[in-house]
């Protein structure tokens, strides 16, 4: 059974899941899809082609689905937001669709919990189990893995790509890629260690002992981290260890590292 306030403007053609909750004042689209038990709270906002899922909240006056803030931006069809399900959209958040310069779909996975005033833009990508504290500001077309973590008031440059197990430290400034199950501090922010809390809450003492090996390879030589990237990946059978590496022989934007490593 939905349960829509009298003062909520739900929009002809939206598609509302069984057990929905639509509070005063909160407004959703015509080409909204909200999954079942979805609730969007007092002055909320979902526009545009946005799909929510399934036992996700939307907190009031955060906005999901606006168009892009994007000063070339001009009016597009088949542009979006999709978030997955068990999503938490914490007060005054701001998620923008997605733009042709991408797929189309700012898209979120699974599990978010986004704490209040994020900023997630454009073409953003977003993987399962994401945290976004309070203030972190993702431009458009940022990439993060499953797990990852990123702390307050942290802004994210425009197509940084953060790994899987993540933890990027409160009041940083990043602006490079972040190799994953690593943890980056500061401004600029650059890799400070392996995210051993993050690693140990989901693998075992083998898997965390290998990644731990791995990262002293690969960050501890003094010598060319592509180089040693090389090496290790045609060795390790560690799978774990095989994304670190192929993250590095792919990164566009350079891994941040303390200052004299290249």
């Amino acid at each position: 059974m939905k349960n829509i306030h009298q003062t909520a403007v739900v929009e002809d053609g939206a598609i509302i899941g069984e057990d929905c909750v639509i509070e005063a004042y909160a407004y959703v689209s015509k080409d909204t899809v909200l999954g079942d038990n979805v609730t969007v709270k007092q002055g909320a906002r979902v526009l545009g082609k946005t799909k929510i899922g399934d036992n996700s909240r939307i907190f009031s006056y955060a906005i999901v689905g606006d168009i892009p803030q994007d000063i070339s931006y001009q009016a597009q069809s088949d542009t979006g937001v999709i978030i997955g399900k068990n999503a938490t959209i914490r007060e005054f958040c701001t998620i923008n669709s997605g733009t042709h310069k991408g797929d189309g779909l700012t898209k979120i996975g699974d599990n978010a919990f986004i704490m209040a005033y994020c900023h997630i833009a454009h073409d953003c990508i977003l993987g399962n189990d994401i945290i976004l504290a309070n203030n972190a500001t993702l431009a458009g077309h940022v990439e993060i893995g499953d797990f990852a973590v990123v702390g307050g008031l942290t802004p994210i440059h425009q197509f940084v790509k953060i790994g899987e197990s993540c933890m990027i430290a409160g009041a940083s400034a990043l602006s490079q890629d972040v190799v994953p199950f690593c943890l980056a501090e500061g401004n600029r922010a650059y890799i400070r260690s392996l995210n051993l809390v993050g690693i140990r809450r989901r693998f075992d003492k083998e898997q965390v002992e290998s990644l731990v090996s791995a990262y002293r390879f690969l960050f501890n030589q003094g010598i060319s981290i592509k180089e040693q990237s090389e090496i290790l990946l045609s060795k390790t059978k560690d799978e774990n260890v095989k994304k670190m590496c192929e993250f590095i022989l792919n990164t566009k934007r350079g891994i941040p590292l303390a200052k004299g490593r290249d």
